[in-house]
């Protein structure tokens, strides 16, 4: 059978621009019908893009466009948006959960404000979406969720720097997990992806180096396809996961990532939440921590969500044995 996203529903937040753009405009040269929903309405100094001009880009691609004004901070507003994408298109067959917030700061330098915003777009409302487009997801012939998230690792070295930031995307992550778990007798899957290196988008340009990082990055496209492999995947076992970018392309036969950088031949900036948390973004900058030319440290994920389940049941297990060593 032929692997197409034709006249499926695919609901994405932040579609505005960068990666869930990039994943609304894959899907539109199959022929879907994608759910713009996001804050933008209107053009940004330094935010290209609104939900208008993605519609736009989504028809040219050759697909449907419906844009929604959407602040998934807001519950009634989440409950509209959809409500509207079904009302338009039907159903809904895919929600992707792009939308997001990131401050890389320290604990004294995180304010509550910072806090309840990366918390309310990153976690909540990841669970909110879910929860409301969970009857138009049962309804579908293959459901998806997939949330942009990256691997769980419980080592302190990703959290010390910005544990904030840290918390709210891997309560993401664990979202993901519980999902799986819930809507599989529904037929939903429920993955995570993530890319391998740092993507060039607004967040990036305008938080996280500027022009600098930008030509180490890859372009969103990358995350596109390899989110369009995850949607076409049918098999049972496709839940659970935490997918990375290239081992997603690489097991479709992908096997030179090189048109997807931004700057051929520069060095990559691996992503921060995979292999060695590096010591600070000016450390590489500056090249007192070099990196190799592709990152070469890829996430290694157990096939089945039975393997999260046994390697979580393992932890608990040991972390008994070391309170009773310790207090017993």
């Amino acid at each position: 059978m032929e692997k197409n996203l034709k006249n499926k529903v695919v609901f994405i937040t932040g579609g505005s621009r960068g990666i869930g753009l990039a994943i609304a405009l894959r899907a539109a040269a199959d022929g879907a019908k994608v759910v713009i929903a996001a804050k933008t309405v209107s053009e940004q100094p330094t935010l290209p893009g609104t939900i208008y001009t993605a519609c736009d880009a989504v028809r040219a691609a050759g697909g449907e466009a419906l844009a929604v004004p959407l602040d998934v901070r807001d519950e009634a507003q989440i409950v509209a948006a959809i409500n509207k994408a079904v009302e338009t298109f039907g159903g809904i067959d895919i929600l992707v959960n792009n939308a997001g917030a990131i401050r890389l700061s320290d604990t004294p330098s995180t304010e509550s404000k910072h806090y309840d915003l990366m918390h309310a777009i990153n976690m909540r409302a990841v669970f909110l979406l879910a929860r409301h487009a969970l009857p138009y997801l049962r309804k579908s012939e293959n459901g998806h969720i997939l949330n942009l998230s990256p691997p769980l690792n419980l080592l302190p070295g990703w959290f010390k720097r910005h544990v904030a930031y840290t918390l709210s995307k891997y309560g993401m992550s664990l979202t993901t997990l519980g999902l799986a778990a819930e809507f599989e007798p529904y037929g939903i899957k429920v993955n995570s992806l993530w890319p391998e290196t740092t993507i060039d988008t607004s967040a990036v340009r305008n938080k996280l180096g500027g022009e600098a990082v930008a030509k180490m990055s890859r372009r969103p496209e990358i995350v596109a396809d390899a989110a369009w492999h995850i949607f076409t995947d049918k098999t049972p076992a496709n839940t659970g996961c935490f997918y990375i970018d290239t081992a997603v392309l690489r097991k479709s036969g992908v096997t030179d990532f090189a048109a997807y950088s931004c700057e051929p031949g520069a060095a990559l900036m691996p992503d921060f939440f995979l292999g060695e948390p590096p010591a600070s973004l000016s450390g590489i900058l500056d090249k007192k921590q070099p990196y190799s030319q592709t990152y070469r440290q890829p996430y290694r994920q157990p096939p089945t969500l039975s393997g999260y389940l046994l390697v979580g049941s393992l932890a608990l297990l040991a972390f008994g044995l070391g309170c009773f060593l310790v207090f017993g």
